[in-house]
This record gives structure tokens, sequence and C-alpha cells, in this order.
């Protein structure tokens, strides 16, 4: 059994209790060194008192704001300022007691210094009341694109799974009607392609569980692929291969090459009575943007069909599912070059 990994720090650390801690000890700093520099110890003592009753009593506030949902959905001023005020009512008359006990009881004469305190108070739970709405907001904000990314990763997976799946119906279509032509020819022969096609429909089975293969098991296939076409073209088809060395490793959609071959032979072998030579390169590309390149090309003697005489629908899948699984520097192009038919494959390079 795999073990399981330990979460960053930074998702082990309770933020909440960090914040707050962090948050009343630099108020009890503030009112130490506020409160003046005589008889420090006591002013210090009362700072540290009221940042205690200033902790717990936010600490059962944060409680309340969670109970009762005051901040789910839209902020509930009309409720939650009254609250504030209770709060710094409580917060004052508590620090009051802690002055009455520290210091002679005439220290504090009259109601001046009143609603000064409970202004103070007041300004301190309503400032940790917007932190902490922030801080939510933040943190939805942030679970809400984690969801988003999370959905949009299942939409990827689940659009290329179906254009997996449609592009293994036609070659099996397409490689079961060469095992039929030549059933009644050569026995032996199609025994031969149908092992083959045994050793295709393994490969395609497994890469469809992922999103690419190694290069070397796609050229596999490919070359197996070509191998029955082989016996039903003989000398009509002629392939060639120019593969780089060092790529074996490197990933590649599943079946994308396989479908360039295909069309490569459906339009250039097929329809020509001299058939057509194939060449299959693979090679490093120049770099996009810092991202080290692949470049598959597939090429074929003949010339592009008009528009509309085939449904293409091998070579749009094929590009769809390229940019699904390698990324927005994913490209395949189409094109006719001095009397051959390249499709061009380039994606970065994925060891």
């Amino acid at each position: 059994m795999t073990p399981l990994r330990r979460p960053p720090l930074l998702a082990r650390i309770d933020w909440y209790w960090t914040f707050q801690l962090a948050g009343w000890g630099a108020l009890a700093l503030f009112n130490s060194v506020y409160g003046g520099s005589s008889q420090l110890r006591i002013v210090a003592t009362i700072a540290c008192w009221g940042s205690l009753g200033g902790l717990l009593l936010s600490h059962l506030w944060h409680g309340v704001l969670r109970r009762r949902g005051w901040a789910a959905n839209g902020l509930r001023w009309k409720r939650i300022v009254p609250s504030l005020v209770l709060l710094a009512a409580i917060q004052t008359a508590s620090v009051t007691a802690a002055f009455h006990v520290m210091y002679p009881p005439d220290i504090l004469r009259g109601i001046a210094w009143l609603p000064g305190a409970l202004l103070f108070w007041f300004g301190v739970f309503l400032t940790w009341t917007v932190f902490y709405f922030t801080a939510l907001s933040l943190r939805r904000a942030a679970r809400l694109e984690a969801e988003t990314l999370r959905l949009q990763l299942h939409g990827r997976e689940a659009e290329l799974r179906a254009l997996q799946a449609q592009v293994n119906p036609h070659f099996f279509f397409n490689s079961l009607n060469s095992v039929r032509a030549l059933i009644y020819e050569d026995r032996e022969a199609a025994a031969h392609m149908i092992d083959q096609l045994a050793g295709l429909m393994r490969h395609a089975l497994q890469s469809g569980q992922h999103d690419t293969v190694p290069l070397s098991a796609e050229l596999e296939a490919v070359r197996a692929y070509l191998a029955i076409e082989q016996i039903r073209f003989e000398e009509r088809l002629r392939v060639s291969f120019d593969i780089a060395p060092g790529l074996d490793h490197v990933r590649v959609p599943p079946m994308a090459l396989q479908t360039l071959v295909e069309n490569a032979v459906k339009y250039g072998v097929e329809i020509s009575a001299d058939g057509s030579d194939i060449r299959i390169a693979a090679r490093r590309a120049p770099p996009a943007e810092g991202v080290a390149m692949l470049q598959v090309e597939v090429a074929n003697t003949g010339a592009l069909r008009e528009p509309g005489t085939s449904t293409s629908v091998g070579l749009r899948n094929a590009r769809q599912r390229l940019q699904l699984a390698c990324g927005e520097h994913a490209s395949l192009e189409l094109r006719e070059q001095a009397g051959w038919v390249c499709a061009t494959m380039d994606l970065p390079e994925q060891p």
C-alpha cells in the first residue's frame, strides 16, 4: 500500500488560532506601550487581561456567527452591529473591573472615560469581524476555484474518453475489413493478420485507460497495423521510419499516431493503383515558449482531397485529443508539399 503523503506545512497550520493569538497579542503590546511608562507592570497586566477577555469573547462571537449563519448569504449588519455593541460593553466592564482591582478605587472618576472606552472596544470587535468576513470570503473563493478546476478536469477527462471511444471503433472497423478481404484468399496470411490485430486490440484497451502512452508503444502498434495492411496491399504499400534516438519514453496521446497512419493508408494507398510511399518521422522540434517540443510527421505521396470528400473524423478527433491531453502548445496540421501530403503533430515533450 502506498503511504499517505503528509499535507504541506501551510495546510497543517491552524490559521484561525494563529491570527487570533497574533492579533490579540499585538493589541496587548500596543495597550502596554500606549498606557505609559509609569507602573508599567500594572498597565501590562491590565492590557493582557483585556486581550485575554477579547480573545475569549471573539471566539464566542465566532461560534455565534457560524451557528446562526450570519455571514453565509450576505452580511446581516442589523443583527451584527447590536451584537458588537454588546461585546464592547462586556469587554469594557471586564477591563474596568481589572482597573478597580489593580488601581485605587478612585482612579476612574466620573464617566467621561466611558464613551471612549466603549468606542475603542467597539472598533476592535468591528475590525475583528471585518477581518473574519474577509478571510471567510477568500477561503470560499479559493474553494470555489478549486471545485471549478476539479469539474473542468473531470470534463476534460470525460471528453477525452469520448473522443477515444470514437477513434477506436473506426480503427477496428478498418482492420476487420482488411481481415475479411484476405480470409478467402490466403488463410495463413489472414491468421497472421488476426494475430497482429489481437496485439492492436491489446494496445488499444490498455492505452485507453491513460491520457498518454510511450512513443515506443505507439510505434509498436503502428508497425502491427502496417504489417496487417502490408499483407493486404503488398508492394503497393511502402513504409519508412525515421525516429530520432532518445524518444522511446516520450509520451504521446494513445492512437493519435495510429490515426495519422490510418489516414495515410486510406487516402494514399487505397485510392492509388500504384500505391503510395508512407514516411513516419519523429524528432525534437525547437522549443515553444521555453517548452521542449516533439514533432511527429506522417507523410504519404499523393494530393490533398477536395474539401467535403471525406469525413475527416479521425484527424479532427486526433487534433482535439491532442490539445486535451497535451495542452495549448500542441497542434496538428495537414498540408501538401512537393507531391507529399504531410500530417505534422507538435506536442510538448513529456518524459
